[in-house]
């Protein structure tokens, strides 16, 4: 298979682990007789700082004429910190979010075996937690009508959904359920407000084609705090664009790390892949970064376009990683491995998988066997 694809790899330590990312693609494309060609683009911080545009229409034009984008992260310190900034990097991904129409926010959540032991949670409650959260990305209060008075002291930010906007990701929803353990959790504020009894009208109505799909509802706040307590009771869940923010990063805690959860935000057309981390500036350039999370993403490409043996020996090679302690200080705070010595090790193994040894050995000498 040929695939064009567009990289965007930002700020912070965006850079570092789409090199793993992009590393890792090549090895299965080496592997696969596969062709992909990458084509790199601005966006966020460096981008501002280069074109004065988060989202430059160069950028944009790139995307609109690839297969797919590797994106990495965003974010600068001095936007976050300066309150009155006109432009600031998150309103490209937002722009690029609408201009791409992806309105689905794909993110597997997973307890690894071998991270067990690492997560804040005890063992006995993420053992066997898999969960995939479905997030409407392109509607609700970070799209709506902003407003902020005269004199500074009133501000205002509108949440609203069309019915058009839930259907299509409900549906998405319930589809990926019939492929996993039939079962999908709404999550919203029914009880509260009026967008969200609009969702559970319409996705109880929905769920009425998918008779082999359980549907249950819980409010956030419940579902944050089940989220804690019994993460294994999850099997699909879909939400809206603020929920679905704050539920997928809390669900972070689950694997051991935020640097382990891969995303894919799909439209009709277009799709991105990216970690859901952020752009971490206090780690960049330090190798320090967990690359996993990225490569994870491009497997999720790699699903996308069917290529599902390819993925699969992505995991295959993660898993191997984490099994032979080939990980970044978040998940070993005195490992010495580096975001470059992961991915090497994970591109190693995709296209010499029997040489396991060999290649951890060379990794921990600092040396790598990739060609």
């Amino acid at each position: 298979m040929k695939l064009n694809i567009a990289v965007l790899p930002g700020d912070g330590i965006g850079p570092e682990v789409t090199k793993q990312a992009k590393k890792v693609l090549e090895a299965v494309a080496h592997q696969f007789n596969h062709t992909f060609i990458f084509k790199e683009a601005l966006a966020g911080a460096v981008a501002i700082d280069k074109t004065g545009d988060p989202f430059p229409k160069e950028t944009l034009d790139l995307c609109l004429n690839t297969d797919a984008v590797l994106f990495g992260a965003i974010g600068d310190p001095k936007y976050d910190n300066n309150p009155s900034a006109k432009v600031r990097p998150e309103q490209g991904l937002l722009k690029m979010r609408k201009d791409l129409g992806l309105f689905t926010n794909i993110r597997p959540v997973k307890a690894f075996e071998q991270l067990l032991d690492k997560s804040p949670l005890k063992e006995n409650i993420i053992k066997g937690a898999d969960l995939t959260i479905y997030r409407e990305l392109t509607g609700g209060i970070y799209f709506g009508e902003k407003k902020i008075s005269e004199d500074g002291k009133t501000a205002s930010d509108l949440g609203e959904y069309s019915e058009y906007e839930i259907v299509r990701i409900a549906h998405a929803a319930f589809k990926a359920a019939q492929k996993r353990r039939k079962k999908v959790t709404l999550v919203d504020k029914a009880n509260v407000l009026e967008s969200s009894r609009l969702w559970r009208k319409v996705v109880t109505r929905i769920a009425k084609e998918y008779k082999d799909v359980e549907l249950d509802y819980l409010f956030i706040d419940n579902a944050a705090m089940q989220m804690i307590l019994n993460p294994t009771q999850f099997d699909v869940i879909l939400t809206d664009n603020l929920f679905g923010d704050i539920i997928s990063d809390e669900a972070s805690v689950i694997g051991g790390s935020i640097g382990l959860l891969a995303s894919a935000s799909v439209g009709e057309k277009y799709a991105v892949f990216e970690p859901i981390h952020g752009s971490y500036p206090q780690a960049t350039g330090k190798g320090i970064a967990n690359p996993i999370a990225s490569i994870l993403s491009a497997a999720m490409l790699l699903e996308h376009f069917g290529l599902m043996e390819e993925a699969k020996l992505i995991h295959k090679a993660v898993d191997k990683s984490l099994e032979l302690k080939i990980s970044t200080p978040d998940i070993l705070p005195d490992s010495k491995i580096t975001t470059t010595k992961v991915g090497d090790f994970i591109a190693d193994y995709i296209q010499y998988p029997e040489d396991t040894n060999i290649n951890y050995h060379n990794i921990h000498i600092g040396q790598s066997t990739i060609i």
